[in-house]
């Protein structure tokens, strides 16, 4: 039976509808877990502007998401990612079509969508790291974490 580490991939691709929350965090996270061991970059189905609580809950924890930049499927150059994750239905539907014709594993991690959660600004950010914290557990138990990542944040 291999190990985790030995199913780390060369390359990943996050996706989900706007490619402002989700998927930028997911990317942001595996970023930091991994370093500069797998390329990772994300997409939406449409490309948005990076979401201001995202970079915030995000930078509780270290990570910097702020220069994102939305980024759509119909903008990728290179297809050339082992795994491709989305977070949406939508972008999985767009996600198949990509890897139809190639090798590569297409998994959904269907993800609850923070934008949606109304209340005050401090329910809404709860709202964010909740996506965040599942974000971490479902990569931590997907791919072994890299050195220096601690086992509760990054």
């Amino acid at each position: 039976m291999r190990s985790k580490a030995q199913n780390l991939p060369h390359a990943v691709l996050f996706a989900c509808n706007l490619n402002q929350v989700r998927s930028p965090m997911a990317a942001g996270l595996m970023s930091y877990l991994f370093g500069n061991r797998v390329y990772v970059e994300s997409v939406g189905v449409c490309k948005g502007v990076i979401d201001p609580l995202a970079v915030e809950v995000m930078k509780e924890i270290g990570i910097d998401i702020s220069h994102h930049a939305g980024k759509s499927f119909d903008d990728l150059t290179d297809t050339n990612f082992a795994v491709v994750i989305s977070l949406t239905p939508e972008a999985h539907a767009r996600a198949l079509e990509l890897v139809r014709t190639m090798a590569v594993d297409a998994d959904f991690w269907p993800t609850t969508d923070p934008t949606l959660v109304e209340g005050s600004r401090e329910q809404r950010l709860a709202a964010y790291r909740a996506l965040r914290e599942e974000l971490l557990k479902r990569l931590t138990g997907r791919f072994s974490p890299g050195l220096g990542a601690s086992s509760e944040h990054p």
